[in-house]
């Protein structure tokens, strides 16, 4: 799925993930099966949360100061989506690239791991990859944690509108840039350049624009373009399999979020035993724009994970 400007040029619907770089203690691996090759970082000990970061088509570097967070009372855990940072894929197309693909790599992940049962913490376009594996393999999650969701089905799609959230100048902006890249110039300058223009949709707190900008130049638009391309043509939807869902789950978003209030809502009506939290004076970044109250909920729902 692809958002078109005024003037017909298209860019990447990006529901990403990022956090400013700090440094952690870390141990990465690599795994390789059936000649792809799933990176993967841990940090801390305890009880395992795997941590999806959002895109689709982004990296998992963004996470690195969030998984260290919750490293300190647990394991966290996070990884780069096939064909995305050094997890490895033998060609990017139709056949490589499904949720149905992405499901089993976490599950050679948790195998890989030895790990029974974890947590999952999904952002954005992660949340909507936590639930679909949730609805596949119920019985491996101990409890569930949507940050920022996509949600359980496509209806974001009907209240995304990127554009509306800018400013006139900034809309201008984002179109110049993004047809100078259509046009054939992918220098990191002109990247950078539309994900300056781009970044204030997603933010309440525009101190973080320069932060969310140099993250939106890391994706890989072919790979977001065909898990796209997958989620509608399966029209994804897996509300009627979470219905039975009984695990814990926190749903957490925004007050200002560039995902709709209504797709939380939903999320929250689907999964039985889930609590709905809104953040004040927060869009899609909660953990930049409200730090302790987004790390307080989720440190608390991990909390109680472990009566």
């Amino acid at each position: 799925m692809k958002f078109k400007f005024s003037s017909g040029i298209v860019v990447p619907i990006i529901l990403g993930f990022l956090f400013p770089y700090q440094s952690f203690s870390q141990n990465g691996y690599n795994i390789v099966s059936e000649g792809n090759t799933i990176h993967f970082k841990t940090f801390g000990k305890g009880e395992p949360v795997l941590i999806i970061n959002g895109g689709p088509g982004m990296n998992s570097e963004g996470f690195v100061s969030l998984a260290g967070e919750i490293g300190n009372s647990n394991m966290a855990i996070i990884y780069d989506q096939r064909g995305t940072g050094k997890s490895k894929i033998a060609k990017t197309d139709t056949s490589t690239l499904t949720m149905d693909l992405m499901v089993e790599d976490m599950e050679i992940l948790r195998k890989h791991l030895k790990i029974d049962q974890w947590v999952i913490l999904g952002h954005s376009f992660g949340g909507m990859l936590a639930s679909y594996y949730s609805s596949k393999h119920p019985g491996n999650v101990k409890g569930l944690i949507l940050s920022s969701s996509g949600g359980v089905d496509l209806s974001l799609l009907s209240t995304l509108n990127i554009t509306s959230r800018l400013s006139s100048k900034e809309r201008d902006s984002l179109n110049y840039w993004a047809g100078r890249i259509a046009r054939g110039d992918t220098t990191y300058h002109a990247l950078l350049q539309r994900g300056k223009y781009l970044a204030p949709a997603y933010l309440y707190d525009k101190s973080f624009v320069n932060a969310v900008a140099k993250r939106l130049t890391q994706g890989n638009s072919r790979i977001n373009q065909l898990i796209w391309q997958d989620l509608r043509s399966m029209d994804f939807d897996c509300k009627e399999q979470l219905k039975n869902f009984s695990k814990p789950v926190l749903i957490i978003q925004g007050e200002n979020d560039i995902i709709h209030k209504s797709v939380g809502e939903l999320s929250h009506s689907v999964f039985k035993n889930s609590e709905l939290v809104f953040l004040p004076d927060a869009a899609h970044y909660g953990w930049l724009e409200q730090p302790e109250l987004y790390f307080g909920r989720i440190g608390a729902f991990l909390k109680s994970l472990e009566n």
